[in-house]
C-alpha cells in the first residue's frame, strides 16, 4: 500500500462517528442522569460541610487511586483493541479485549473489598456522605458489570468472522470509556474533593 493510499483509508475511517448513534444516545443518557446526581451530592455537601468532610477522612485515597489507574488503564487497552480491529488483527483486538475486561474484574476486587472494610467500620449509609458514597459508587459498579458484558459482546463478535463489525467494538469502547470518565468524577468528588 502506497501512503497516499494509506492516508486515504485513514481517512475515509476518520469521517464518521465511531460506534453506532444509539450507543451515543445511551451514553449521553447516562451522563445526563449521573450529572443529577453530582448536583444533588454537592447541594448537600455544601449544606453539610464538616459533616462530609469528616466522613470523607475515612476513605482510603489509595484504594481510589489504584481503582482509578487500573479503569485508565484498561480504557487504554480497549483503545488499542478499537485500533485492532479497525487494522484487521482480530486475534490482537480480541486480546486487548479480554485486558480491558480483567482491568473491570480488578476494580470490582478492589471496590468490593473497600466496601466490606467502610461497612465493617460502621460507615453505613446512616451517614449523608456514605449514603452518596454507596449510591455512586454502587450505580458505577452496576454500569462496570454492564460494560463487561458489552466487552463479552464484543469478544463474541470478534470471534465470528461472519460478525466481526468495527462498528461494534467501537461501541463497545464508547460505553466502557463512559465508565471511566464516569469515575474519574466520581474519584474527584468522593476522594479528591476536600
Amino acid at each position: 500500500m502506497t501512503r497516499s493510499t494509506t492516508t486515504q483509508a485513514g481517512a475515509r475511517r476518520l469521517d464518521h462517528l465511531p460506534g453506532d448513534i444509539h450507543m451515543w444516545v445511551m451514553v449521553l443518557g447516562d451522563l445526563i442522569i449521573f450529572a443529577g446526581y453530582f448536583v444533588i451530592f454537592m447541594v448537600y455537601r455544601t449544606m453539610n460541610p464538616e459533616a462530609f468532610l469528616a466522613a470523607q477522612q475515612h476513605l482510603d485515597i489509595n484504594i481510589g487511586v489504584l481503582n482509578t489507574v487500573i479503569l485508565l488503564t484498561s480504557s487504554w487497552v480497549v483503545a488499542r483493541s478499537v485500533l485492532a480491529a479497525r487494522d484487521g488483527r482480530h486475534r490482537d483486538a480480541i486480546r486487548l479485549t479480554y485486558a480491558g475486561g480483567f482491568g473491570g474484574i480488578l476494580f470490582i476486587v478492589f471496590k468490593t473489598y473497600e466496601w466490606g472494610s467502610k461497612i465493617a467500620a460502621g460507615h453505613t449509609n446512616s451517614e449523608m456522605f456514605y449514603s452518596f458514597y454507596y449510591v455512586l459508587t454502587g450505580v458505577h459498579l452496576v454500569h462496570v458489570l454492564i460494560g463487561l458484558i458489552v466487552l463479552g459482546v464484543v469478544i463474541r463478535e470478534l470471534r465470528n468472522p461472519a460478525r466481526r463489525r468495527v462498528s461494534m467494538v467501537e461501541s463497545g469502547a464508547i460505553y466502557w470509556h463512559m465508565v471511566d470518565l464516569l469515575w474519574v468524577i466520581i474519584f474527584g468528588l468522593l476522594y479528591v474533593m476536600r
